[in-house]
């Protein structure tokens, strides 16, 4: 019995170890595509969403590509234009959506930007 409990203890502490030195896990729906480089999760999560506020764009995590607001229509690329090449993603604060994991994330901005304004507007009258 105690080689037994031994023995079980053992395999669980190296089990435990090995999976500790995976990194972080990501959830996405594209086996064997890789997160970009900027997204480094510190814990198992699903988020599908991934928003820059200081560019006011959107990463989509689950299809790989960038949406955002350009002249008043919403684009979908798979890699950033010119103008917003000397960003560094790395250090740019994100916000990760949590809650949203639809596929219209353009309903998503707009819902989330009227509830924005009705709170400020509220604030200061």
């Amino acid at each position: 019995m105690k080689k037994f409990n031994f023995l079980l203890i053992l395999i669980l502490s190296v089990l435990f170890i090995t999976l500790e030195s995976c990194g972080p896990v990501v959830f996405s729906s594209r086996l064997g595509t890789p997160p970009p480089p900027w997204f480094y999760p510190n814990r198992v999560e699903t988020v599908r969403y991934m928003y820059f506020p200081d560019y006011y764009f959107y990463y989509d995590l689950s299809l790989r590509n960038y949406i955002y607001l350009d002249n008043g229509a919403w684009l979908t690329v798979n890699v950033l234009p010119a103008r917003f090449k000397g960003y560094d993603l790395k250090r740019s604060r994100k916000i990760r959506i949590n809650d949203y994991y639809g596929d219209n994330i353009r309903k998503y901005h707009s819902e989330t930007t009227t509830k924005r304004k009705n709170l400020s507007s509220k604030r200061y009258h």
